[in-house]
């Protein structure tokens, strides 16, 4: 395979002017010995071409990500590897419920999932949390001692700041630890690793997700928080969820904030991961939430009150929300099951359900499938 007529390919669509440039794509080699060739090519290239610097690589999906002046001409190289148009990906929170608030304490879907009945025997204590998002404030109070390093893929010589809110409002509902000003979070001794994919407007590609995928494999961690998605099916980021899920990675990502019955969004969707819908306060499905066959479990997602950027709180509203809580009650299992498989939590998570309670007017015919996840009987069945 002419690997250095690929990498010329791609320096000259990076030195057309920025009008001219074709789009950004993941280019998938289909075996590991072409990649890694390909990889000992673009260093030896990287000496002679600055442009070079453009392209991005992840070892985990065997992946170039660049841009591409003329994808017609990768043809040539037929079965050796496949071409996908990089595309937006969204964050789940409603912004129709985002709002400042003040710290009360243990908020009510913490309260809600019965994750205090859990702490006198799990508090999630070293379990690894990457949350893919868009960053953290390492300053909160909340968050002092709940925050690894993690990576910003936007900038990497920074550390992952969170300049939008998201990222810390899912890190303090998975483990905030401030009992005497601000609040305490499902798990509150887990680990967040903030993986800053997503930038201060709550934008990103699917490129970066692979990427922070690829980062959370390479750094161990036991969870992966993905609070976003995506209409369209990506064969790249299947591809990489389905590494992580093989390397004993336990997967939770957000259904999407449609109100859609029969249908949620990737990378929720894929059988790897486990999908979470949203419930308010009453124990009914939030309106806003993506329901139906392809959700897992649902969770608190209505009106969350969570750590904010600048040390503040807000209350927000999503399937974000939600997923936070599931990954929350997943590190208080995993801390005292350590040895349990993705397959196997997935299990344990639907079958250790409390029922929902239907909303007025729903019919019998529309029976609600699944349940809401209860932290403490998920504990008890991971005992069994």
């Amino acid at each position: 395979m002419d690997y250095t007529g690929l990498l010329h390919q791609l320096i000259d669509g990076m030195r057309c002017p920025e009008s001219e440039q074709g789009g950004r794509y993941l280019i998938r080699f289909a075996k590991p010995q072409q990649y890694e060739a390909c990889l000992v090519e673009l260093s030896r290239l990287r000496n002679e071409f600055t442009d070079l610097g453009g392209v991005r690589a992840s070892r985990l999906a065997r992946t170039l990500i660049a841009p591409v002046q003329s994808p017609d001409m990768l043809h040539r190289y037929g079965d050796n590897i496949t071409i996908e148009e990089d595309t937006p990906i969204t964050l789940h929170s409603a912004a129709l419920h985002n709002k400042p608030s003040t710290a009360q304490g243990v908020p009510w879907g913490v309260k809600h999932i019965r994750a205090p009945k859990v702490w006198s025997v799990s508090t999630g204590h070293r379990v690894k949390i990457g949350v893919i998002d868009t960053g953290a404030d390492y300053h909160h109070p909340d968050l002092r001692y709940s925050l690894a390093r993690g990576i910003n893929l936007l900038n990497r010589s920074m550390l992952p700041h969170d300049d939008n809110g998201h990222g810390t409002h899912i890190a303090g509902t998975i483990a905030a630890a401030n009992s005497t000003a601000g609040m305490i979070g499902v798990a509150p001794r887990s680990v967040i690793y903030p993986v800053k994919a997503f930038d201060h407007n709550g934008s990103a590609y699917v490129s970066d997700i692979v990427l922070g995928i690829d980062w959370c494999v390479r750094n161990k961690v036991d969870i992966i928080n993905m609070s976003f998605g995506m209409k369209t099916r990506s064969k790249s980021l299947l591809d990489v969820v389905n590494r992580a899920y093989h390397a004993g990675i336990v997967i939770v990502a957000s259904s999407g904030n449609d109100g859609k019955r029969r249908s949620i969004d990737y990378p929720a969707r894929y059988p790897q991961t486990i999908s979470v819908g949203a419930i308010d306060k009453n124990r009914r499905i939030a309106s806003f939430s993506n329901r139906g066959a392809y959700v897992d479990v649902y969770a608190p997602g209505d009106k969350i009150v969570s750590s904010w950027v600048q040390g503040k709180h807000h209350e927000m509203s999503g399937t974000s929300m939600a997923t936070s809580h599931v990954s929350g009650a997943i590190a208080l299992l995993l801390a005292k099951h350590p040895g349990l498989s993705p397959a196997e939590i997935k299990a344990l998570v639907k079958r250790a359900t409390v029922p929902l309670r239907a909303r007025k007017g729903t019919t019998a015919k529309s029976k609600i499938r699944g349940g809401e996840i209860d932290a403490l009987k998920l504990m008890q069945e991971g005992g069994e």
